[in-house]
């Protein structure tokens, strides 16, 4: 009995500890076996995940091929320049400036690049602002002008649309162009951009991202574009010829005021007898000694600002002497307006241009004939000038001043200019750094032979507005006679442009001496850049050649005040006639 009971205990003992150590035994061989496997399925895995990346790189790199590829965007961080954040490099945008920020507090003074510009960042922060300042201030506009890009791609894509179309992508389109149309006006600026305006932007951004999904065909696109940038140039074309238009009829009017003026001046001079018409000191007019001035005007206020502005600025005015010669219907008035308000010390002279048989004759001939689309540049006061030995027969020397200029400094030094034998003393214009540079071919049809052979298209040119001329040796050479000449070959051919000066170019070929510069300033009635830097300060004569006279509403306002000096806008006559600066 004993034994059969110990032997029992053995087997049940035995039982224990296979229980006990069986577990331990299997889960030894289990974590093996699973670190193994773990191995095996972890690589498999990862080899998985990394297919899986390329290919969807790869997919994109397809897709990206596929659509319409626009120019990279200038970025900026919102917080520096609160300009706008193309949604196409957002995700780029945002890491870089994390990778900055992370960079900054190891290294406080690395380079930052922000698009377009580097900006040292420093423990100073004040030079940091200062620069972007700096470059804020230089791209003014530049978000407006993006603005202003996406709304033409926003219009590109409704151009695309069938017609009738109604989706909501079109919906879409048409609301972000109307948001954004009233920040991208003409002259608008950043500063002028409200905050909204980014959002708008960002949803406008947004849009244009579904549309270039939508719309794939480069083809369709890149027609649209050019039949739209073909037919912008077309109404910039026609815009630009309907506003030389009106600028010329603009031109050619006479304000109201004038009008008035004229009219009131001519019923006072004809108001007065005949002893109180003559002018004072009339024995100096044909005094040869003396400084001898003519301009040549049908306009009152023109010819008193050439007249004021060249007196007030002589040193001695009693040596001055003033030939105004214009037209019989405005002779009374502007004889009305000298006997009113006199020039000092100074000599007047007021004539009529139809005291001029010579001139008379050659213009019913030939001038009436010319169909010019300015009747100013075939009257017979803008031709008088090619006579003056005629006009001045008793004169050896005289100063022709157009009716256009202020003199602003005194002329007496022309008098003792050498001529060297020459007719004509001018300002030279063939200078291509000059805003008034001109070419003879400008004005000279030189694919004629005759003109060909006669003058040379590279020989400098001059201006009109100054001249001294000498009458004694142009009586000599008969210039008037070579001027008739010349007049009726261009009547038959059409040699000469619109005007006299390229006919004086050939009249005066050869026989004219260049002036200082500074004796005369053109540019001032056209927009020709010329600015306080260019010698209007310093000049003696300030000529406005151009079509925007000072005396009209459409003259550059920044040169009028130099016109405007020389008028009292006080006295009664502007007061009736409501005539103003």
């Amino acid at each position: 009995m004993k034994k059969a009971r110990q032997r029992q205990r053995v087997f049940i003992l035995c039982l224990l500890s296979v229980t006990v150590l069986a577990p331990i035994v299997f889960l030894s061989n289990g974590a093996s076996f699973l670190a193994s496997f773990g191995r095996r399925g972890l690589a498999h895995d990862i080899s998985t995940l990394k297919y899986r990346a390329e290919s969807s790189q790869l997919h994109a790199i397809e897709e990206a091929d596929g659509g319409l590829v626009e120019p990279k965007p200038i970025v900026y961080r919102e917080k520096d320049l609160g300009s706008l954040v193309s949604l196409g490099t957002s995700n780029v945008n945002s890491d870089s400036t994390q990778h900055r920020s992370t960079d900054d507090t190891t290294d406080s003074k690395k380079p930052e690049n922000t698009g377009d510009r580097t900006i040292l960042l420093g423990s100073n922060g004040s030079s940091r602002d200062q620069s972007i300042r700096r470059a804020s201030q230089k791209q003014t506009d530049r978000r407006v002008k993006e603005i202003q890009d996406k709304i033409i791609q926003a219009k590109t894509y409704l151009t695309l649309t069938p017609p009738g179309s109604n989706s909501h992508l079109v919906k879409e389109l048409r609301q972000r162009i109307k948001e954004l149309e009233r920040y991208a006006s003409e002259g608008a600026k950043d500063t002028d951009l409200p905050r909204s305006a980014l959002q708008k932007t960002k949803a406008m951004e947004f849009t244009l991202f579904k549309a270039n999904r939508v719309y794939k065909d480069c083809t369709a696109i890149a027609k649209k574009l050019r039949a739209m940038t073909y037919n912008a140039e077309e109404q910039v074309r026609a815009h630009k010829n309907e506003a030389t238009y009106l600028l010329g009829l603009a031109a050619r009017t006479t304000p109201k005021g004038y009008h008035c003026l004229s009219l009131r001046l001519t019923a006072e001079y004809f108001a007065l007898s005949p002893d109180e018409r003559q002018f004072p000191n009339q024995q100096k007019v044909h005094d040869p000694n003396l400084h001898h001035y003519a301009v040549f005007s049908d306009n009152i206020l023109a010819s008193a600002v050439v007249v004021n502005s060249t007196v007030s600025s002589a040193q001695d005015t009693g040596k001055v002497v003033f030939h105004v010669v214009t037209n019989a219907l405005n002779l009374p008035a502007i004889s009305m307006w000298f006997l009113l308000y006199p020039p000092g010390k100074a000599t007047i002279h007021v004539q009529s241009v139809d005291n001029f048989e010579a001139l008379s004759a050659n213009y019913d001939t030939i001038l009436k004939k010319q169909n010019s689309t300015d009747p100013r540049y075939t009257s017979e006061l803008n031709h008088l000038r090619f006579y003056l030995p005629d006009v001045f027969p008793e004169l050896s020397k005289i100063v022709l001043l157009d009716h256009d200029v202020v003199v602003r400094r005194d002329l007496a030094g022309l008098w003792g200019v050498d001529l060297k034998g020459k007719v004509n003393a001018a300002v030279e214009t063939c200078h291509e750094s000059d805003p008034s540079f001109r070419r003879m071919d400008m004005l000279i049809n030189f694919s004629d032979p005759n003109v060909a052979r006669r003058l040379d298209a590279g020989a400098c040119t001059w201006a009109f507005g100054m001249n001294l001329f000498d009458l004694r040796e142009w009586r000599r050479r008969d210039l008037t006679a070579l001027y008739h000449k010349y007049l009726r070959m261009g009547s038959k051919r059409g040699l000469w442009k619109s005007g006299s000066l390229g006919l004086g170019w050939a009249t005066f070929y050869n026989r004219t001496v260049g002036l200082d510069k500074k004796w005369q300033r053109l540019g001032l009635g056209y927009e020709s850049g010329v600015g306080a830097g260019d010698g209007i300060e310093d000049a003696a004569v300030l000529h406005y050649d151009g079509v925007r006279k000072p005396w009209l509403d459409i003259g550059i306002p920044k040169y009028k005040s130099y016109w405007t000096a020389y008028l009292n806008y006080d006295n009664p006559h502007f007061q009736q006639c409501n005539i103003h600066p």
